[in-house]
């Protein structure tokens, strides 16, 4: 990295930023603007805190079984002992590859007692996927459910793997986990079978009936947590560098600003999205560590009808979402048989969510939808809407305490209120860099050592701020800006809109003409009366040029529409003007 850019993680209003703040006159009674960065918890310690303060509470419940924080410090102590034994040292990268299920929980909490660093890989990609990113972290532990161990076995000739750990869905969970594995391996027949190398591979269970003693590691706060990998569906795939501070810090300014320091209830919040992504790692399950709260597993969410199923026998809190979740929760049938009667708040991010979904949510459940912004470089998040929020607003809400944002021009340059530029954002939740990247870690740093983000937004004289849209999305019609949330957003308040992304594509006449990619509820509705609700409300260049109907949108593991996987297809004829 370049001496003249410094990942300035603690500084606040530092010259060239938004020293006035003006978002803190819009804090909630009593929110303090700053956290205390120096006490904060490793997250060991954070682990070991509430192992003993809470060993009765359920951690996390998934099948209707629950994992007590006794069991899991149990299971998590077992887990990282057997590491030690087999060589990981401290700072070592284990690399973990489960979806929503009880052993990934222990195995999070197994690898930082152990004093290594996790590796979150999504376990449904390709072999070349999962390869790429254990080869670029240089992980020799990895620890992966049974289903997508084929995945493993196909990479082996890429990849320098010295021990594979196995575990099955229900692993964690004691004999009615066992009777889950028994079942789980009769239903998934289509799944390829795994051959590993002799002495690579060892069953969860036995690892965690390891008679090995765990060693105490010092971990400091500056000592790497994780390896987030980012940016994969838009190109190469980098490790964001997330150290214990980094999170730990981002888990108190959470908790502070959703007003969750009384711990003397359980919180269960529904955790449908995948554990691996950052949103989902700290929204839920490190804020539910925390706070002595519990995760309510969900491991297949794409299973809408078992999913609802669940919800309707359990008593929920809190939900974190994106826009795809909610709109597939308020479009199910028996959604009815749901008691949100107990939901006491509702967080949205990833991607924009959009009001005409807000609204129906808002409808059935009584909550609005508390959106807020980040990305993994940043722990996540960096703003949030006020926890007390009664009505959607559009926006992603205000720095969180302890952190500072600034709207730039293209020369870095901050912009007044009111005028687009890029997000930069400055803060203790802020990533120490990109794994062996240090030009790709120059090239998102800002001179005065903001991190820029890359999405375009607009803060008001009030702080508030408004995502406009990726830098890259942006829409350039005849020299005019369209901005692709804009337009999903008023094609999605069509009533028979079910799903609706908006992307560009070249186009003689205009440089790019708008393209809207729409999912119908109701297939009797005609694009050219898609297009005639449009121009209702946008101005004629915002109006999609044509519309492309289609069954279902390809979209990421968390719910994210690919837009690029749009853009590459084949450039659609414009309709009739």
């Amino acid at each position: 990295m370049n001496a003249s850019v410094t990942m300035n993680r603690d500084a606040v209003g530092a010259p060239g930023g938004s020293a006035t703040r003006p978002w803190l006159a819009a804090y909630p009674p009593g929110m303090p603007a700053e956290i205390d960065v120096a006490s904060l918890k490793t997250l060991p310690e954070l682990f070991a805190h509430s192992i003993a303060t809470f060993p009765d509470r359920p951690a996390a419940t998934c099948f209707g079984s629950d994992l007590t924080y006794a069991e899991l410090g149990r299971q998590a102590r077992a887990l990282a002992a057997y590491l030690q034994a087999d060589g990981v040292a401290k700072g070592d990268r284990v690399a973990i590859m489960l979806p929503n299920v009880p052993s990934y929980v222990v195995a999070i909490v197994a690898v930082h007692l152990a004093g290594a660093v996790v590796v979150n890989i999504n376990p449904l990609y390709t072999s070349r996927e999962m390869a790429a990113q254990v080869s670029d972290s240089g992980a020799r532990v990895l620890i992966v459910l049974e289903n997508f161990a084929h995945t493993v076995a196909g990479a082996l000739d890429e990849i320098d793997l010295r021990r594979v750990i196995v575990a099955g869905p229900g692993d964690g969970l004691g004999v009615k986990g066992q009777a889950i594995n028994l079942a789980s391996r009769h239903l998934r027949k289509a799944v390829p079978a795994f051959t590993l190398p002799d002495g690579m591979a060892v069953r969860y269970g036995a690892a965690v009936k390891t008679r090995a003693t765990l060693r105490p590691v010092p971990v400091a706060p500056d000592d790497l947590a994780f390896l987030q990998y980012t940016g994969g569906t838009t190109g190469v795939a980098k490790g964001a560098m997330l150290t214990h501070r980094n999170v730990s810090a981002n888990v108190e300014q959470c908790v502070t600003w959703f007003e969750s320091t009384d711990t003397s209830r359980l919180r269960v919040t529904v955790t449908a999205l995948p554990l691996y992504h950052i949103f989902a790692l700290t929204a839920c399950f490190l804020f539910a560590v925390r706070t002595g709260g519990s995760c309510l597993l969900i491991p297949n969410p794409r299973d809408c009808d078992g999913f609802v199923k669940t919800l309707s026998r359990t008593r929920f809190t809190g939900l974190a979402g994106v826009n795809t979740l909610f709109n597939m929760l308020v479009n199910h049938p028996k959604i009815g048989t749901v008691d949100f009667s107990h939901l006491d708040f509702v967080i949205g991010g990833g991607t924009a969510v959009q009001s005409a979904v807000a609204a129906q949510w808002k409808a059935l459940t009584g909550k609005a939808i508390v959106e807020g912004y980040g990305l993994s470089e940043t722990s996540p998040v960096l703003c949030a809407n006020p926890y007390a929020l009664q009505d959607f607003s559009g926006t992603i809400g205000y720095p969180l305490p302890s952190t500072d944002v600034s709207i730039r021009d293209g020369d870095g340059e901050p912009l007044p209120p009111g005028e687009r530029g890029e997000l930069c954002a400055q803060g203790p939740q802020v990533m120490s860099g990109y794994w062996n990247r240090p030009d790709e870690t120059e090239r998102v740093m800002t001179q005065d050592g903001y991190f820029r983000t890359g999405d375009i937004a607009v803060m008001d004289e009030g702080g508030q701020v408004r995502i406009v849209d990726r830098l890259k999305d942006m829409i350039l019609v005849s020299g005019f800006n369209v901005y692709p949330n804009e337009v999903e957003d008023v094609m999605a308040s069509h009533p028979a809109v079910l799903e609706c992304a908006v992307v560009g594509t070249p186009y003689a006449e205009t440089g790019e003409m708008v393209v809207a990619h729409v999912v119908l509820k109701d297939p009797s509705v005609t694009k050219d009366a898609l297009r005639a609700y449009a121009r209702t409300q946008l101005t004629g260049y915002k109006v999609p040029r044509t519309v492309v109907l289609h069954d279902a949108l390809p979209k990421t593991n968390v719910g994210k529409v690919l837009r690029r996987v749009l853009r590459d297809e084949t450039p659609p004829a414009p309709d009739a003007t």
